[in-house]
């Protein structure tokens, strides 16, 4: 039995190097690309301009043959460069060498300052560039700009408030939805997003991580919310996501933290990697996995609104921010496991939206109210992002979401 749970423990710690490790390339190749990514799109024009230019402006020769030595020059140069390229691209590290030799050859000093690096890290930094999804959307002449009471003559209760149609990216309604705002545990749709795309596979659901007093204590602390977990409790990552979500767990998201990055400030590096890849990082910034308020820890509604679209996008954050009720794997400290619920989505479904509301996660720190996330489908089949910050009460909240979704889903 010890020599089993030794080779279990083994290949724990085996995944989370090689995880770590995926990580740090992934990290790589994020440098790489904010680094040489501008550089190289300036050397394409400019090699582009040379070649026109060298095409426009050359002399015509004396005589055919002349020409058609120097069309021979051109075409066994051209050969020479292409050879060069498929070599590169086959030995790996030599894969930009023969661009870096063309474009200098082309560029001359303009490359003397930007040299691209010679490695193959290079290119997939650029590929990666171009491969992120963005989000957006855009206020129009038709944006209400919300007051204190909706159309329906209902009380209107957060100081902050963006809705989204999806289908058209355009901004429905709106309350001071760039002013900046601590997102309080809806810092945690970040959390759950950053760490699915850091799994290798589904089946790291499955993989187990044992609660430390540094995990429970944190939350302890900082008087957060809590799944329930024990110190030296082993629960699964699934346990982690679900416990994040639905009762906005502090112990859970440290945890899963934990898992992927070894601990919370590493993690937290990665969240704010992923605000810069969703291009959110000049009004968006987080200092933990949880919420805890922090004077550098803030955020608007809009850009909860692009991260929820993000999460949502995740085919693993869609099963969490949409599950009503859970049960945790059953350990020696909870024989019959923890229930858990998201409270928000079990209060909403019965509140006429206009809809149904599918995904949502909610917080409260004292600076920021009771604020909530929310993803709703209409009657109409459109899809909707609502975020609301500063109601004076969870139901309230809830309230401002139903009101806002009732009143623009066309119904």
């Amino acid at each position: 039995m010890i020599e089993q749970l030794s080779d279990e423990e083994a290949a724990r710690q085996e995944r989370h190097r090689k995880r770590i490790e995926q990580m740090q390339r992934s990290k790589r190749r994020q440098m790489l690309c904010r680094k040489f990514g501008p550089p190289a799109a300036g050397v394409i024009l400019v090699l582009f301009f040379v070649l026109w230019a060298a095409g426009t402006f050359r002399r015509p020769v004396e005589s055919n043959k002349n020409d058609a030595g120097q069309q021979a020059s051109v075409k066994e140069e051209t050969g020479n460069l292409v050879g060069e390229n498929v070599r590169g691209r086959q030995e790996g590290k030599e894969l930009l060498k023969a661009d870096i030799f063309f474009k200098k050859k082309a560029a001359g000093a303009f490359l003397k300052a930007k040299a691209l690096p010679e490695t193959s890290a290079a290119l997939e930094a650029l590929e990666e560039l171009c491969s992120h999804k963005t989000y957006g959307a855009i206020t129009t002449e038709n944006t209400l700009k919300l007051q204190d009471t909706l159309a329906s003559g209902k009380e209107f209760f957060s100081k902050h408030a963006v809705l989204i149609d999806l289908d058209s990216k355009s901004i429905l309604a709106q309350k001071d939805y760039k002013e900046r705002i601590n997102p309080a545990s809806m810092t945690k749709i970040l959390t759950v997003l950053v760490a699915a795309e850091h799994l290798e596979d589904v089946d790291d659901l499955d993989d187990t991580l044992t609660i430390t007093l540094d995990i429970t204590d944190y939350g302890f602390r900082h008087k957060c919310s809590s799944a329930g977990f024990d110190k030296d409790e082993t629960v699964t990552v699934r346990d982690l996501f679900y416990g994040t979500v639905l009762p906005s767990g502090a112990d859970a998201a440290v945890g899963l933290a934990t898992y992927v990055a070894g601990d919370q400030e590493a993690f937290v590096e990665l969240m704010n990697e992923k605000l810069e890849e969703l291009g959110l990082s000049e009004t968006s910034h987080f200092t933990n996995c949880v919420g805890v308020f922090d004077e550098d820890h803030y955020s608007t509604v809009y850009d909860i609104a692009m991260i929820l679209q993000a999460a949502v996008d995740n085919e693993l954050c869609r099963e969490f921010l949409s599950a009503h009720i859970y049960t945790t794997s059953k350990t020696q400290q909870h024989p019959e496991g923890i229930e858990l619920s998201n409270w928000f989505l079990r209060r909403i479904e019965d509140q006429d939206s206009g809809g149904e509301v599918l995904y949502a996660k909610t917080g409260y720190v004292e600076q920021s109210g009771s604020c909530a996330a929310s993803y709703a489908e209409g009657k109409n089949g459109k899809g909707y992002v609502c975020v609301t910050v500063n109601a004076n009460s969870p139901w309230r909240c809830i309230y401002d979401h139903s009101g806002l979704y009732k009143q623009f889903t066309g119904v």
